[in-house]
């Protein structure tokens, strides 16, 4: 305990300098703006943003990361108040109270109240990330080739959750592209090419940031340039700063949503709008006034924006100690430290026990600017939603390009960013999410190279997958994981625990 107290003061001391606090201002400000345009989700502005960080050194690296991740999470509650439009798909459930508090000439209270509770929630997160992250890696140290094979299924298996249509089906697939993007190039036992079909520019493999930004950057450019609706943004004549009483006697549903939103963050892959909307349904359940629930009830826009910036530390949990994204942006922010030289899994504990604690000093960081800017610079922000979305689309279009290049200076990258582009493009669409493809592009190489491994080891047998403790555990929870997915099975399922509960009620 007292080692981890030490390790946490070396981490918040190490950002406590100019530069530093520089970095958290400008990446935070930044992350709030993306946060606040609708259609600019936080994993594209982290994506976007990992091409310009590659110059930098690697904690300041992820410290902008890390601000951009929370900064955007947070700002969209601002669209979701003001214009009954979520900035993130985390804030879809503020707009159920936020907007009709704005409508009540309330939207300077309802935005301090959303930047207060997106504190706290944050603070909670942060707390448990403390704690657990330290016992689960070196819980994780257990684990063989075995387990990390099951592992990487399971987070492409749990990307179905990722989607936002009424089936799982989707987000398979778009998790099964991912993997099948992931084996292009050499692979590292043998050195034998796959997938290259003669192309000397594939030896080397799909890079991931070319491809993420193609998926999340120019795949939206074009989804925007179909829609053309123009925002009539609410006034804020009121109060902004909430007063202690006002936030102190809803506390039951801030510590129960932050509560809720750390271990739905531990999850891996199911993201800060699950989050949201079941801090939401608990906090309208726990109510003694439910009825005002969707009416402009300042319980409910708490309990949303505490639960979905819980989820962002929480994310970070699974992120650093098993290499498995808590939420689409943590994905993002697994390639970006592999690109910096970290490595996150059960080993970051042995090679390197103080970034976890940076981590948590960087979310501590992040979380205090989000408190001082979103208090103070409300009025500003407004603003940014008069921005001309032909003019911001231009400007994303040149990142997109300019990043992908500036990385290896190939043309090559900048071939990949334009075709995932129209692909990611077609596939929203017909409704497929772009987070699990990611996420298999992401875990492609572990599962490919742990499988291998694995049978290498016991001579092609592969027994010691569905027989070591571990592993037979992760089986069963994948296989369980699918069959819920399936309507019919899990329809069967709540049919019989609810029948197992009625039944002592009639006897």
């Amino acid at each position: 305990m007292f080692d981890g107290l030490l390790l946490l003061g070396q981490g918040i001391g190490h950002f406590l300098t100019p530069a530093s606090l520089f970095n958290v201002a400008w990446a935070t400000l930044l992350g709030v703006v993306i946060g606040i345009l609708p259609g600019l989700t936080a994993t594209m502005g982290v994506a976007l943003l990992v091409t310009l960080t590659y110059k930098m050194a690697p904690d300041q690296a992820i410290l902008t990361l890390m601000c951009v991740y929370l900064g955007a999470i947070y700002g969209g509650s601002r669209t979701a108040i003001l214009l009954n439009i979520p900035g993130t798909p985390a804030n879809a459930a503020a707009t159920l109270d936020g907007h009709p508090l704005a409508q009540q000439g309330r939207a300077g209270l309802a935005m301090g109240l959303a930047t207060t509770s997106s504190t706290l929630g944050t603070l909670v997160g942060i707390f448990f990330l403390a704690i657990i992250a330290p016992f689960l890696a070196e819980a994780a140290l257990k684990f063989g080739s075995y387990e990390f094979f099951w592992l990487a299924l399971f987070g492409v298996v749990i990307s179905g959750q990722m989607t936002g249509s009424d089936t799982p089906l989707k987000g398979y697939i778009a998790g099964i592209l991912g993997l099948l993007v992931a084996m292009v190039g050499m692979e590292t036992l043998h050195a034998h090419q796959r997938f290259t079909f003669g192309i000397p520019a594939l030896g080397g493999g799909i890079d991931l940031i070319p491809a993420m930004v193609g998926a999340f950057g120019l795949a939206e450019i074009l989804s925007a340039m179909k829609r053309n609706a123009v925002a009539h943004v609410a006034s804020v004549n009121d109060r902004v700063v909430p007063t202690f009483r006002e936030i102190f006697q809803y506390w039951k549903t801030i510590i129960r949503s932050g509560i809720i939103g750390t271990f739905i963050g531990i999850i891996p892959g199911v993201g800060e709008d699950v989050g949201s909307w079941t801090s939401y349904a608990a906090a309208k359940k726990a109510s003694k006034h439910p009825e005002e629930f969707g009416k402009g009830s300042q319980e409910g826009l708490i309990a949303a924006e505490t639960g979905d910036n819980a989820v962002v530390s929480a994310a970070m949990i699974p992120t650093l100690t098993l290499a498995l994204p808590g939420s689409a942006a943590a994905a993002v922010l697994i390639a970006a430290m592999y690109i910096h030289g970290i490595r996150p899994g059960p080993m970051i504990m042995v090679e390197n026990p103080v970034f976890l604690y940076q981590v948590v000093a960087m979310l501590l960081l992040a979380t205090l600017a989000n408190l001082v800017f979103g208090l103070s610079l409300t009025k500003v922000f407004i603003q940014v939603l008069r921005v001309p979305r032909q003019r911001l689309m231009a400007v994303i279009y040149i990142l997109c390009v300019v990043g992908s290049f500036a990385i290896t200076q190939r043309m090559f990258d900048v071939y990949v960013m334009l075709g995932f582009g129209v692909f990611g493009f077609i596939l929203r669409e017909m409704k497929y999410p772009m987070a699990p493809m990611v996420l298999g592009i992401v875990l492609g190489d572990l599962l490919d190279l742990n499988l291998r491994r694995g049978l290498l080891l016991t001579n092609g047998d592969p027994t010691p997958f569905f027989t070591r403790p571990i592993s037979a555990v992760i089986c069963l929870i994948i296989v369980f994981t699918i069959l819920m997915s399936i309507p019919a099975v899990s329809k069967r399922v709540r049919a019989l625990f609810t029948r197992g509960r009625a039944a002592p009620a009639q006897s």
